[in-house]
C-alpha cells in the first residue's frame, strides 16, 4: 500500500485523520515572498521563517504573501483575510483543530485577531470546499497547527526570534520545548508593539498596537502510538483603528485544550482521535483609550463569546488502496454584549445580556482510493444540523442592578450539507499530476448578517448560502522548475450580500443583508526557475471574476488582478532578494454593496511597490535578515479596504477614502534555535 500511495504522503500528511505519519517537508527559505501551492489546492507554509512584506502579528496579515489571498486594512493589526474574494464565515480559521470567533458585529476581532503565527509550527491552506473534516469550507479553510513533538530520549529545545522595524515595531518570541521519550512539555510567548505607521505620503495612521501571547502544552506518550495532550493558551492587547471612531481596547483570549490519540489499533482501525476544546474571547472597544474622548460622549462596546466543542474521528484501512475516516463533533456558541454610549460609567457596571446561542452536531467521511499507481480520488460527504436563538433588546446599555426589556426573540433549526469529490492522477507524459474536483458546502447566516438582516421576525432567516465550486489545475515538477496552475468556477446559491444605510430600501442603521444568487471564476498560477544551485526566480498571478446575477452587476468586494515577480539568490551563508508586486486596476465595483467584512467604495487604479531584503546565517542555527518594503515610498491603498475619513479618524491622521497602506519600512529580524 505505501509503494502505491507514496505520491499522497505528503499530501495526507496534511490531513491528520488519516493516519499517515510523515511530515510535509519544509523548504529552509530565507526569506518567503510568495508561498506557492505545496500539493494540489493545498499551500503549507513556516510561520516562523522571516517573510516580506514583514507581516503584522496576527494570522491575517501573515497570509497576504499566498496567491488568492487578501487583506482588508483597518489600522496596524487584526485586519479581515479573504480568499478569492470570499471573507467572514465563508472562510474556516482553525488555531490546532480548535474553532474560534471574534466577537465584534464590525469585525474588529476577526478569528485572525487571536493567532500569533510564529507559537505555530505549519500553516495549511486549503482552497475551496474540498474537504469536510474541518468544517464546511465555502470559500476554504487555514489551519494553524503545532506538532507534534517526538523524544527517543531526553531532550531540550528552544527558539527565539526577534523583529525590529520602522515606527517602534519590536516584535519578541520565545519558544521552548523539553522531553524525555514519555512525556513533554512546550512554553512559549510573545510581546509586540507598533507606533502609528506613515503613508507613502509621510501622514500618520492611526494605527498603534500592543500585544502579548503566553501559552503551554503538556503531553504524556506512554508508547508510540499513545498520545494524551493538554493544551493552555492566553493572550491580550489594543489597537488603534483608523477605519473607526473606535478603538479595540481589550482583546482578551483563554483557550483550553484536550485530545488523545491512538494509532495503529488493529489492521483495520489505523487511528483513534478524540479532542474537547474551550475558547472564550472579552473584547472591549471604546473611543477614550487610545484616542482623545469626544467631549461629553464616553462610548464603548463590550462583545464576549464563549465557543466550546468536541470531535472524535475514527482513521480506517478498510482495503490495501483504500483509506478512510469517520467523525462526528458538536459545537457550542455563546455571545453577549454589554454597551454604553454618553456615560462615563465603568464597563463592568453594566449587565451582560445574551444575544446568541448556537449548537452545531455534524458527522463527516472522507474517503481515499488508489485506482492504480498514478491515480487516485478522494471524497467526503458532511451533515450538519444547526439550531440558534437569537435575542434583541429594548437597550444594551443596561447597568447592573437595572432590568432589560426584550423586545424579540428569534430562532432557526437547519439542516446543513458538505460534499466533494476530486480525481488526480501524475501523468506518464509530464512530471505532473492533474486534478479536477467538484465541491458544495453549505453555511448558515452568521450572527453579524443576523443583526443587520432586512426584515427579520421571529421565524424569519437568510437561506442558507450554498456554494457549489469546479477546480481543476495541474501541479508541476521536473529539474529547475516548480510550477502550480488552478483555475475555479463556483455558482454560489442564496449568496448573503450586504448594502450599507441608504442604499436602495435599506434604512437600518447598520446596513441590511439579502440572499441573491452570484457567481466567481478565477485563476492561479505561481513558477519557479533554478537558475543554479544560489539563483532562482519566482513569478505568480492571481485573479477572479465576481457577478451578482441576480441583479446583472459585478459581484462587490472582489480583488483586482495581481501579480507578483522576484528574483532570490542564496549560497547557504548570504542571500539577497528582490520583489515585484503588481496590482491591476478595478473598475468592477458596486458601491456600497459588499459583506459584513465592508463594502466597496468605488473604482480604484493599480500599483506597483518593490521591496528589497538580504540574509546572512553566521551559523546553522542563526539567521539574520533584514529588509525594505515598499521601496520607493509609494502612496497606495488596496481595493478591498475600509474607509478612512475623518468621521472615522482623530485629529492629526491621514484621511483617505481608504486606509492608506505603509510607506517605506525597514525591519531587522534575528531567529536563533539552540
Amino acid at each position: 500500500m505505501k509503494s502505491r500511495l507514496k505520491p499522497l504522503v505528503a499530501l495526507l500528511s496534511a490531513c491528520p485523520l488519516y493516519g499517515v505519519a510523515a511530515e510535509i517537508p519544509m523548504l529552509d527559505e530565507i526569506v518567503v515572498t510568495a508561498a506557492p501551492m505545496s500539493l494540489p489546492l493545498i499551500v503549507v507554509s513556516d510561520p516562523k521563517a522571516p517573510r516580506q512584506p514583514v507581516p503584522a502579528h496576527d494570522g491575517a496579515d501573515y497570509l497576504k504573501s499566498i496567491p488568492g489571498f487578501n487583506v482588508i486594512r483597518k489600522g496596524g493589526t487584526d485586519g479581515d483575510p479573504i480568499l478569492r474574494g470570499m471573507a467572514g464565515s465563508r472562510l474556516n480559521i482553525l488555531m490546532d483543530d480548535q474553532h474560534i470567533l471574534g466577537g465584534c458585529g464590525m469585525r474588529m476581532d476577526p478569528p485572525t485577531a487571536y493567532i500569533f503565527p510564529e507559537v505555530y509550527d505549519r500553516v495549511t491552506v486549503l482552497k475551496g470546499p474540498q474537504s469536510v473534516a474541518d468544517g464546511a469550507n465555502v470559500a476554504g479553510a487555514v489551519k494553524f497547527e503545532r506538532k507534534k513533538p517526538a523524544f527517543a530520549r531526553e531532550e531540550k529545545r528552544a527558539l527565539l526570534s526577534a523583529t525590529v522595524g520602522s515606527w517602534g515595531r519590536n516584535d519578541v518570541v520565545a519558544d521552548a520545548t523539553y522531553g524525555n521519550g514519555r512525556a513533554y512539555v512546550r512554553g512559549f510567548a510573545s510581546h509586540t508593539d507598533a507606533d502609528d505607521y506613515q503613508d507613502g505620503n509621510g501622514a500618520k495612521v492611526h494605527s498603534a498596537y500592543t500585544r502579548w501571547n503566553a501559552g503551554a502544552v503538556g503531553g504524556w506518550t506512554p508508547d508510540r502510538d499513545t498520545r494524551v495532550e493538554l493544551s493552555l493558551d492566553a493572550s491580550d492587547g489594543e489597537a488603534a483603528y483608523a477605519d473607526r471612531t473606535m478603538d479595540g481596547a481589550r482583546f482578551a483570549r483563554e483557550g483550553l485544550g484536550l485530545k488523545f490519540t491512538r494509532a495503529n489499533l488493529t489492521p483495520l482501525v489505523g487511528k483513534f482521535e478524540a479532542q474537547v476544546f474551550h475558547n472564550y474571547i472579552d473584547h472591549v472597544m471604546d473611543n477614550y483609550t487610545l484616542r482623545t474622548r469626544p467631549a461629553g460622549l464616553a462610548a464603548f462596546n463590550n462583545p464576549d463569546r464563549k465557543t466550546q466543542g468536541a470531535r472524535v474521528a475514527l482513521g480506517l484501512n478498510p482495503g490495501e488502496a483504500t483509506t478512510l475516516t469517520v467523525g462526528a463533533g458538536y459545537e457550542r456558541n455563546e455571545h453577549t454584549l454589554r454597551t454604553s454610549a454618553g456615560g462615563n460609567v465603568a464597563v463592568d457596571a453594566y449587565k451582560r445580556l445574551a444575544d446568541l446561542e448556537a449548537d452545531t452536531r455534524n458527522v463527516f467521511v472522507e474517503l481515499e482510493h488508489s485506482l492504480d499507481s498514478r491515480s487516485r480520488i478522494l471524497g467526503g460527504l458532511r451533515q450538519e444540523w444547526f439550531s440558534v436563538a437569537r435575542w434583541k433588546f429594548a437597550s444594551t446599555a443596561v447597568l447592573a442592578s437595572a432590568s432589560e426589556t426584550l423586545t424579540w426573540k428569534a430562532g432557526a433549526d437547519q439542516n446543513l450539507s458538505s460534499a466533494f469529490l476530486r480525481y488526480e492522477r501524475n501523468l506518464s507524459s509530464l512530471p505532473a499530476t492533474f486534478y479536477v474536483g467538484l465541491g458544495r458546502a453549505q453555511r448558515p447566516m452568521d450572527h453579524w448578517e443576523a443583526t443587520t438582516y432586512e426584515g427579520l421576525t421571529n421565524t424569519g432567516a437568510l437561506r442558507p448560502e450554498t456554494n457549489t465550486q469546479l477546480d481543476l489545475g495541474l501541479h508541476y515538477a521536473a529539474g529547475p522548475w516548480r510550477a502550480n496552475l488552478a483555475a475555479y468556477h463556483a455558482r454560489i446559491g442564496d449568496y448573503m450580500l450586504t448594502r450599507a444605510s441608504g442604499i436602495g430600501s435599506c434604512a437600518n442603521a447598520n446596513g441590511c443583508v439579502a440572499n441573491i444568487d452570484a457567481s466567481t471564476t478565477g485563476l492561479e498560477a505561481d513558477a519557479s526557475y533554478r537558475f543554479d544551485e544560489r539563483w532562482k526566480g519566482f513569478a505568480s498571478l492571481a485573479y477572479v471574476r465576481g457577478e451578482n446575477d441576480s441583479d446583472h452587476a459585478p459581484l462587490a468586494q472582489m480583488p483586482p488582478l495581481e501579480g507578483r515577480l522576484g528574483a532570490e539568490y542564496d549560497d547557504r551563508a548570504w542571500s539577497f532578494g528582490a520583489l515585484l508586486r503588481l496590482v491591476a486596476a478595478q473598475n468592477r465595483v458596486q458601491v456600497g454593496y459588499g459583506g459584513i467584512v465592508g463594502q466597496d467604495l468605488g473604482r480604484t487604479s493599480g500599483f506597483a511597490v518593490f521591496s528589497l531584503n538580504a540574509g546572512w546565517k553566521p551559523r546553522k542555527d542563526v539567521k539574520l535578515t533584514a529588509g525594505v518594503d515598499n521601496l520607493f515610498d509609494k502612496l497606495y491603498a488596496e481595493h478591498i479596504s475600509r474607509t478612512g475619513t475623518p468621521a472615522a479618524v482623530p485629529v492629526g491622521y491621514s484621511t483617505s477614502t481608504r486606509v492608506n497602506e505603509p510607506g517605506r519600512t525597514l525591519w531587522l529580524k534575528l531567529n536563533a534555535d539552540f
